[in-house]
């Protein structure tokens, strides 16, 4: 009797307990790599998991519902050093639900081509900020803050800030080692983590930040419970992409920002007014002219 009392105080301690932030899905795909025992990718998407997961990354007491859910697909193409350095890349989805339905909007859909990792089963995984411990952890701990940061200021204008400047350290110190990895540095090319994370702190292109809390907040949030309104600050929320694309119109952030949003917009206005419709378009063909036939699906 005592231990059922004890289990069941120790589930209802559980209960209340709160949660960590990240609800991370991680799937490891390996098909150019031979001669590798299975087992070490299965341990290390467990091992991946585990950090993720378990880590507390903010002083904020999430419930569990309130969890931010991200998928990580790693897809490795090649091994070396006796078969514990991985090449590849890792492919980020990050969601937010959307009040009052059951539906997830996606707010980061990303490729970074720049993973370069060792591994060694059964190791722990230690991170530290401020630190550099090893490359596979400061390139998950980046993410964590980057994707905390993207759903705060989807909640509260320019509410990601603190955890901006949290992945901007991380890169600063990885960029800071002995060996350089892909990935951190400001020279390598504009399409990076370090111009990633960058591109979200500059004042510059604010107005993309501007973009995460009227389009999520005022405008998805919003939809449930009045479609009209919704819509209208959408439309609002697009003028910021014009902002940024008459200053770079090829800056990183924003072409991952169309990227990921894109299909989204184009059902969102599908049962828009025509007046709203040509508002889009004129916009959207504009700052993302590739995929300007796309949007045109609107008015069929």
């Amino acid at each position: 009797m005592k231990k059922l009392v004890f289990i069941f105080l120790t589930l209802c301690l559980f209960k209340f307990l709160p949660a960590q932030e990240l609800l991370v899905d991680v799937q490891i795909q390996h098909p150019k790599i031979q001669g590798i025992d299975p087992t070490v990718f299965e341990e290390m998407k467990k091992s991946i998991t585990d950090f993720m997961i378990n880590r507390r990354w903010t002083d904020i007491n999430f419930k569990i519902e309130e969890r931010i859910h991200a998928t990580f697909v790693f897809t490795f193409n090649s091994a070396q050093q006796g078969g514990d350095k991985f090449s590849g890349q890792l492919n980020v989805v990050l969601q937010r639900p959307v009040y009052g339905t059951d539906y997830n909007s996606v707010l980061l859909n990303l490729v970074d081509k720049d993973i370069e990792i060792i591994y060694t089963p059964f190791q722990p995984m230690n991170f530290t900020d401020n630190t550099f411990s090893d490359n596979l952890t400061s390139i998950l701990a980046y993410y964590a803050y980057l994707m905390i940061g993207v759903e705060m200021d989807t909640y509260s204008l320019y509410g990601g800030t603190p955890y901006y400047e949290k992945a901007l350290a991380v890169t600063q110190t990885a960029q800071n080692t002995t060996y350089q990895y892909r990935g951190w540095q400001a020279m390598e090319g504009t399409k990076n983590r370090y111009h990633l994370v960058e591109n979200l702190l500059n004042s510059s292109y604010q107005a993309l930040r501007d973009f995460l809390y009227t389009y999520h907040r005022l405008g998805l949030d919003v939809m449930a419970e009045n479609v009209d309104k919704g819509r209208q600050a959408i439309t609002k929320s697009l003028e910021d992409f014009k902002t940024v694309f008459d200053k770079r119109p090829n800056l990183y952030l924003l072409q991952v920002f169309l990227e990921t949003k894109r299909q989204e917009i184009i059902n969102i206005y599908k049962e828009a007014t025509p007046a709203e419709k040509v508002a889009m378009l004129n916009i959207m063909k504009e700052v993302d002219p590739p995929y300007g036939s796309r949007y045109e699906q609107v008015m069929k």
